[in-house]
């Protein structure tokens, strides 16, 4: 019985055409999306190195921190310490819900801070002289870069700076990820023949074989943080079991996160209490979990229901050995002293559910492994960016010349956009990332909101980058936008030069490896934009010395009315599918 074909031909062939079809349709619809989240993703993974770049005033103060904390003699004692921050909150903030100490670093000295929450319910803090207790907000301090930094990448990875509706769009992206990702296996039958394969200077054919040789190189990274990606949301995208639960209400959702992340916590007694001295808390915490202090959280002070809850500093060698990062936590009844919780370092909440949960998220941020797992997950980024942009511009190569007139009529509409969406998604993305780093050097230290205009000028890049991409052709759109962000990558260092007086010696004199290996890095992009262009500017020398065929004289993407001729009808629907 003959199948019918519908207009994007899925309706041919048996399942691993069907799959050929789906791999690559969801993979084109969702391959702009997926690039910019996987590739901001990728820069993520050193979210602390860039924010330490992107706050030059700090440098100074952090080695000058470092070389008094190496020459000074020993200050306040912990015990002392947490009686400062005591009386701090008990004179400011004696009615706050909750009062956070971190006394000290693991060592047992660094900066002294309290928080709470004020009365608009926003997070607060307050830094204190380690040697005298005095509030520190009133000092002469040099002007603040207000920007966020690195966690713009974070922000924009899983939620598009969007909240909970950019949240729903990336995880139905990353949903069609896996379709791709599964339905790609399934069409390419030679895939390790493939990983091993590529052809140089054949059009299509050397974009088919980087698209398969990155794809199967990372494949299970790739699967493993779609999934895991989709897993640690799995309360929003499925809230029914919370709803039904604790409520569909704005409460009933603050009653989840309460039991989920605080088991047990009391109501207000209404007895007044004084806050006991929290050093033997402290000391007997530390006893039990292993960890020195990091932070001391107690629930209502003030009142005779009151925790105290004494949280351990995570050692970095710990961390590389444990999926779960979690502290250690004892948790103390403030009127008695008696232990209510104990959690050892690694361990979580909520039994297993709420311990794989944990380690999926461990699992997607790489927060364990340290710095040599970080490379790993940074080069897997790299090359899954590259397997979404090889595939869109494979899908536009092959169809330049050879089309199925998807579209009827507007079939040359649709594909000249394709070609715009893939200037601007792929080199329009990096022009906006490195122009983010450029807004950071430039935007003025004292304007309001300063953060909200680095953030203006990266969106405002990108999508100039669009415009840019859908007005001019699609070849000369990618090489002028490979000159600027070849610019801009390579004038990076004298810009940071000219408004810091930092550079690339200084870093390695001061051992700022961050900052130094954040500079080498967009030269590095720079390089590659430029031997890009370079391959661009050959191109067509090249192909004409190589077009000896007589070719069709149909215009690219002319609407097909006629199927192809026995001559040039693939033998294989599923070999020509793969191809994208």
């Amino acid at each position: 019985m003959t199948q019918k074909k519908n207009a994007f031909g899925a309706g041919q062939g048996g399942f691993r055409q069907a799959q050929a079809w789906l791999h690559t349709w969801c993979g084109l619809w969702f391959s702009w999306l997926l690039y910019a989240v996987f590739l901001t993703g990728t820069l993520a993974v050193f979210e602390e190195p860039i924010t330490h770049w992107m706050t030059p005033e700090h440098h100074a103060e952090e080695a000058a921190a470092a070389l008094s904390h190496e020459a000074a003699e020993p200050g306040a004692s912990l015990g002392q310490r947490l009686g400062w921050a005591t009386a701090y909150m008990e004179r400011q903030h004696p009615g706050a819900g909750m009062w956070e100490l971190w006394p000290a670093d693991a060592k047992g000295g660094g900066e002294l801070r309290v928080y709470w929450f004020d009365a608009k319910g926003q997070y607060a803090a307050v830094q204190l002289d380690p040697l005298t207790g005095e509030s520190l907000e009133g000092a002469a301090q040099a002007p603040l870069r207000q920007t966020q930094g690195g966690h713009h990448f974070v922000d924009f990875h899983y939620e598009l700076h969007a909240g909970q509706i950019g949240l729903w769009i990336v995880g139905i992206a990353a949903l069609a990820m896996l379709v791709a990702l599964v339905s790609g296996v399934i069409t390419h039958r030679r895939i390790f023949k493939d990983f091993f394969t590529f052809r140089s200077h054949k059009g299509q054919r050397s974009w088919l074989d980087a698209h398969n040789a990155v794809a199967v190189l990372t494949l299970p990274f790739q699967l493993m943080i779609a999934y895991t990606g989709i897993a640690i949301s799995g309360p929003t995208f499925m809230p029914a079991g919370i709803a039904t639960y604790f409520g569909a209400s704005s409460e009933g959702t603050k009653a989840f996160q309460t039991a989920l992340n605080e088991p047990g916590k009391p109501q207000r007694s209404g007895q007044a209490m004084a806050v006991p001295d929290l050093e033997p808390f402290v000391l007997r915490g530390q006893t039990l979990m292993g960890q020195p202090v990091r932070a001391v959280v107690i629930d209502y002070p003030g009142d005779a229901s009151a925790r105290i809850g004494v949280y351990g500093w995570n050692d970095a060698d710990e961390l590389r050995q444990r999926l779960s990062p979690t502290s250690g936590l004892a948790m103390f009844s403030a009127a008695t002293g008696e232990l209510l919780q104990l959690r050892q370092p690694g361990r979580v909440d909520g039994g297993a559910a709420s311990l794989t949960q944990s380690v999926m998220g461990s699992l997607h941020m790489a927060s364990f492994g340290g710095l040599a797992l970080k490379w790993v997950y940074f080069i897997c980024g790299l090359a899954g960016s590259a397997m979404m942009a090889t595939g869109a511009i494979l899908f536009v190569v092959k169809r330049r010349a050879k089309h199925l007139g998807e579209f009827g009529n507007a079939t040359a509409g649709v594909y000249r956009l394709v070609e715009g969406l893939n200037v601007a998604a792929i080199a329009g993305l990096a022009i906006a990332c490195v122009g983010y780093l450029w807004a950071n050097r430039l935007v003025p230290l004292g304007l309001p909101h300063r953060d909200d205009w680095e953030l203006g000028v990266f969106f405002a890049l990108w999508l100039l980058a669009l415009a840019h991409a859908l007005m001019r052709t699609p070849a000369a759109a990618w090489k002028e936008q490979m000159v600027v962000l070849s610019l801009l990558c390579l004038l990076l260092p004298l810009l940071s030069f000219w408004s810091t007086g930092e550079h690339l010696g200084s870093y390695f004199l001061a051992g700022d490896w961050e900052s130094a290996g954040l500079e080498l890095f967009v030269c590095a992009v720079g390089l590659a934009a430029t031997g890009v262009l370079r391959g661009l500017l050959r191109a067509p020398v090249v192909k004409s010395r190589r077009q000896q065929k007589p070719q069709s004289s149909a215009p690219p993407y002319a609407p097909a009315d006629v199927s192809p001729s026995p001559a040039h009808r693939p033998r294989n629907a599923v070999q020509e599918e793969e191809a994208v």
